[in-house]
């Protein structure tokens, strides 16, 4: 039985590359998260006026990865220190959010943002706030897959690629075995 995990930190294309790369993750959906109009388009959630975050649905089995390894490649892929930006993306559709499903996630998560600012105490701190998932859609099939699809493209070029980078030398050991 698998468990779901919603992160957004940043824009969605990288969100969903990270975690597709993670043993145990068997599913990866990029989608709308925490507005309040009903079905919600990218060009209105890029507005960033709609109070949407562009986020990664996380289908997991936690005997093959534990949340928490989530939360350690969810934080250290992306800077939880800034408020509603990512890099060039900016706007709080790319605000940095853990939305849980149940309560133990929203304990694990909270917990640790509490652990990290602790050990970074001269560092900034960590902004990801920690919300109950709401009012969730799927986004636009174009956004699936959309660096495997998109590899050439600019942005997944000097983006995603880099990012990716990182986390398979700062993770190797979360990550899935190539065959």
């Amino acid at each position: 039985m698998n468990d779901v995990a919603v992160f957004g930190g940043g824009c969605f294309w990288c969100t969903e590359a990270v975690f597709k790369m993670l043993k145990g993750v068997s599913k990866v959906e990029p989608g709308y998260a925490g507005g309040t109009m009903e079905n919600p388009t990218y060009e209105q959630v890029s507005s960033g006026n709609t109070g949407y975050v562009e986020v990664a649905r996380v289908e997991y089995n936690p005997s093959e990865v534990r949340y928490r390894d989530l939360l350690t490649v969810f934080f250290g892929s992306h800077d939880a220190t800034q408020i509603n930006r990512q890099g060039n993306d900016v706007g709080e559709q790319y605000r940095s959010v853990v939305f849980y499903t149940t309560e133990t996630q929203k304990q694990e998560a909270e917990s640790f943002i509490n652990e990290l600012n602790e050990s970074a105490a001269e560092g900034k701190p960590i902004v990801t706030t920690v919300e109950p998932l709401s009012n969730y859609y799927t986004a636009e099939n174009y956004h699936a897959n959309y660096y495997e699809n998109n590899q050439s493209q600019g942005y997944c070029q000097v983006i995603i690629a880099p990012k990716l980078e990182k986390v398979q030398k700062k993770f190797a050991e979360l990550l899935k075995t190539v065959s």
